[in-house]
């Protein structure tokens, strides 16, 4: 199996891992870390649930790979994540030692590998990644497309029956 195909069939894995942030109403970002040809540790996004804003896929993904791996440097590893990695999740990796990122969608608004910044290949730092962007890009924007589509729905249901509700008190008079 070649590169290509195995960036793609890890980052089906991540696909299915977002699947399960987006079941406890998360935004869908999944992430897996890979050392050697083996799945090391998963991670999706936790912020709401958690109410902390560090709580994204690829810093949970870290955190348990730190763990598995008994060691807070990642070397040699590559972290799969369906989103283009934020400047948080970049700086981790940078320090973490990640060989590799391989992300899906692009981020145009806070892309940090490369869409509005690149820190994880900045020249400045002690260690940059390699990064290989776009594998199943359209699977990936599709997955947060759509969550954010029912959102929008929901949230204009709500509305519209917040309006629509006859206040009690006010019934009859």
């Amino acid at each position: 199996m070649d590169q290509s195909q195995q960036d793609q069939q890890w980052m089906r894995v991540a696909l299915d891992i977002a699947k399960r942030a987006e079941l406890r109403g998360e935004i869908p970002v999944g992430a897996v870390l890979v050392k050697d040809g083996q799945l090391v540790a998963s991670g999706y996004n936790l912020s709401i649930t958690l109410n902390d804003a560090s709580a994204h896929a690829e810093i949970q993904c870290l955190r348990a790979a730190g763990q598995v791996l008994d060691n807070y440097r990642l070397i040699d590893t590559t972290l799969y994540v369906t989103l283009e990695p934020c400047s948080m999740c970049a700086g981790a990796m940078v320090h973490a030692r990640v060989g590799r990122v391989v992300f899906g969608a692009h981020d145009a608004k806070t892309g940090a590998a490369g869409s509005q910044v690149n820190l994880v290949q900045h020249p400045n730092f002690n260690h940059q990644l390699q990064v290989t962007s776009g594998v199943l890009a359209a699977e990936c924007s599709a997955q947060l497309s759509a969550f954010f589509q029912r959102r929008r729905r929901e949230k204009k249901a709500e509305k519209l029956l917040r309006t629509h509700t006859i206040n009690p008190d006010s019934a009859g008079n």
